[in-house]
């Protein structure tokens, strides 16, 4: 269930969702939550990594979907701060609902009673805010507020479900579980663009590249037709 990915970075597989484990300079940060039924699982691969559970510092959620803040409540009385992107946060508190217009939105409202708010603090979070070592990067397109954290000290990106990795490559989420493709699709590329090298690419779903991440969401842009400086020359 947990495989390490670097001195500072480790892998939780919750069964179909990732959620990952990162030693920022200390400060013990992990990067979404997995399902609700899931809660248990995930504090046993923080034990499992070598930590307690009270070792938590933070929380970096990438989007507001079911798989990926379910296991939030599980975290409540630790002392610790959640953080999630400015548009999806008010869905995280449970202060706002998804929007009706679009198929996803209709299923997360169909799923809403199965998630219960968390009852830390939710920061909002906009693009070039930092958290630690991470740089905020907004890239809507799965969901509105979808973002991504970079550390260029680490050299790990949370990607969240901007990508997907199946069969050892990069893909997009399919159309039906996406509030934009367009969107998504630019984010993909505007990200491949802005961000310093990293080497893990860890995405939300499917096996993280735990080697030149940057070069392969460079290369997924260009086939998706946009076209970013090869990471490896921002260095």
């Amino acid at each position: 269930m947990v495989t390490r990915l670097s001195d500072d970075a480790w892998w939780i597989d919750l069964g179909g969702v990732n959620a990952y484990l990162v030693d920022d300079g200390g400060a013990l940060t992990l990067v979404d939550a997995g399902t609700p039924w899931r809660g248990g699982a995930l504090a046993n691969a923080v034990v499992e990594a070598g930590f307690a559970l009270g070792d938590l510092d933070r929380v970096l959620v990438t989007h507001y979907d079911l798989d990926h803040v379910g296991g939030l409540p599980r975290l409540d009385g630790l002392d610790l701060t959640i953080y999630a992107g400015r548009r999806d946060a008010p869905l995280v508190t449970g202060r706002e609902k998804p929007p009706l217009s679009v198929p996803k939105g209709v299923f997360q409202r169909l799923v809403g009673p199965l998630l219960a708010p968390p009852d830390n603090e939710v920061v909002p979070l906009t693009g070039g805010d930092t958290v630690g070592s991470f740089t905020v990067h907004e890239t809507p397109g799965h969901t509105p507020g979808h973002v991504a954290y970079v550390s260029d000290d680490l050299g790990f990106a949370a990607l969240g479900d901007l990508v997907r990795e199946s069969g050892g490559d990069l893909h997009t989420t399919p159309w039906f579980i996406t509030d934009d493709t367009a969107v998504a699709r630019e984010s993909v590329g505007r990200l491949a663009a802005e961000t310093p090298a990293f080497e893990v690419a860890a995405t939300g779903h499917g096996v993280p590249f735990e080697r030149d991440g940057d070069d392969r969401l460079a290369d997924f842009a260009e086939r998706l037709g946009h076209a970013a400086e090869p990471a490896r020359l921002r260095r």
